[in-house]
């Protein structure tokens, strides 16, 4: 992590102000919440829904070694080293960046509308049979989340893997130029943020920010089977030029794979002449596992050193996470969050299990679809095969559009309509029994995964 004198902090983040007695401190790594700040950090005030500004001084109670101060903000404890600057968040951003300079490491920038974090998880699996890798925790993907990450490397890491996430035109820009990528990867384009975006043309645009950053010799890889991306390259690659590298289910990229099946335990796939073991639930993670085999092979990993990864590989937790209860039923939780390209692609893989007694869907609102939200609800409960789903609940206002399309098809009190996450656990507890399983999918801020625990009592 970051450990420098405050005075060099204070130039890294083009700060101001600090006293002549503080500039021999040590600082090492930074926080933004006084409840969780280390000895020796640097305590960084950010505004948002609460003010950082009011915890400064419990920060320091803590340990804290030093503060960000915002110059429009009154009042500044005194005889505590503080380092003002304009914007405690763009401080953060550029202390982030001059931080990543100083690193001698390999960049690879992970985007794209779903798949993202899986696709980090993979890469970070693969590449970690042959180098030191630091990757994203969780989903610190964010304005704030990825220049903290960043802060986080420590000077033996060879790779650092970096999530990126965005809700509106111009933050992957941001985030690309503070990390200064060597490899960038764009999964897919979907229609999540079309509420803040307007279009799948105008997503597919924000992602390819990413390239703005991209290092004079850096390569993109993308999704070879989504022709926004290909066409949106076209006006960036004539002022700046850029490897591309495609991968996806046609041929015609440059990793796909030719073959695949998948079960309970994974998938088995091949690309080229070499057979791998994918330990994930869903046909769809292939196409991530793509992404990773892309960016393996670039950095000089071989079929044995890939095929070692995906063995050990770990996925972020909501990620068709199997957890079998002490009863006997299976809950696959997939409730990080939700659009209808991640919802349709868990319920076919969710359709072909074929190991369980019977089958429920929990589907919670999908968020953030913008004018055609009900549309996008009432498509997903039109294309739920009766014949493989045994029973179907919702939750939510939109999910219930899910249910008025799929009541025309199941058979009278399969599907239910919640506007209740309490109400729809205590009939599930009642219906669910040794053998069965539960899809578990919605968007985050539906926090579907809190019936879990109540589930499992």
């Amino acid at each position: 992590m970051i450990c420098h004198k405050l005075k060099v902090i204070e130039q890294m983040s083009e700060g101001s102000g600090l006293e002549f007695v503080y500039e021999d401190l040590i600082v090492q790594g930074v926080s933004i919440d006084s409840r969780t700040v280390k000895s020796g950090n640097l305590f960084i005030p950010i505004l948002r829904q609460l003010d950082g500004h009011d915890y400064v001084e419990e920060a320091f109670s803590k340990g804290a070694a030093a503060s960000f101060w915002q110059k429009d903000h009154i009042n500044p404890p005194t005889h505590i080293p503080l380092i003002y600057v304009d914007d405690c968040l763009q401080a953060l951003q550029i202390l982030a960046a001059n931080y990543r300079k100083e690193r001698s490491l390999k960049v690879i920038a992970v985007t794209g509308s779903n798949g993202k974090t899986t696709t980090k998880d993979m890469i970070d699996s693969v590449l970690g049979t042959t180098f030191r890798v630091h990757k994203t925790t969780g989903n610190l993907n964010s304005q704030i989340g990825l220049p903290l990450t960043i802060l986080e490397i420590g000077k033996d890491i060879d790779v650092a893997v970096l999530e990126m996430g965005m809700s509106e035109r111009g933050q992957i820009d941001r985030l690309s130029r503070i990390a200064k990528p060597d490899l960038a990867i764009i999964t897919m384009i979907g229609v999540s943020h079309l509420s803040t975006l307007g279009s799948r043309k105008e997503i597919a645009a924000a992602k390819l920010e990413i390239v703005n950053g991209l290092s004079d010799d850096g390569v993109l890889i993308y999704n070879g089977d989504e022709p926004l991306i290909r066409n949106g390259l076209k006006d960036i690659t004539t002022t700046k030029p850029i490897s591309i590298v495609t991968f996806g289910e046609d041929e015609s990229s440059d990793y796909y794979s030719a073959s695949s099946v998948t079960n309970v335990q994974g998938s088995i796939f091949t690309v080229g002449d070499h057979e791998f073991f994918l330990p994930l639930l869903g046909a769809h993670n292939i196409s991530n596992a793509l992404a990773a085999i892309a960016v393996a092979s670039i950095m000089g990993l071989g079929p044995m050193e890939i095929a070692k990864g995906f063995q050990s590989l770990q996925v972020t937790g909501m990620r068709m996470e199997k957890i079998v209860s002490p009863i006997g039923f299976t809950i696959i939780n997939d409730a990080w969050n939700a659009s209808p390209v991640s919802v349709s692609a868990a319920i076919q893989t969710f359709e072909g299990l074929t190991e369980y007694e019977r089958k429920f869907i929990i589907l919670g609102d999908m968020l953030e679809l913008g004018d055609r939200e009900e549309e996008y609800h009432r498509e997903i409960g039109r294309n739920i095969d009766p014949g493989n789903i045994d029973f179907l609940y919702t939750v939510g206002p939109l999910g219930k559009f899910i249910a008025l399309e799929a009541q025309k098809r199941f058979p009278h009190g399969n599907v239910e309509s919640f506007l209740d996450k309490g109400e729809l656990t205590q009939v599930l507890k009642k219906k669910v029994k040794k053998n069965d399983v539960i899809l578990l999918k919605g968007s985050r801020g539906m926090l579907m995964e809190s019936i879990i625990p109540v589930l499992l009592e």
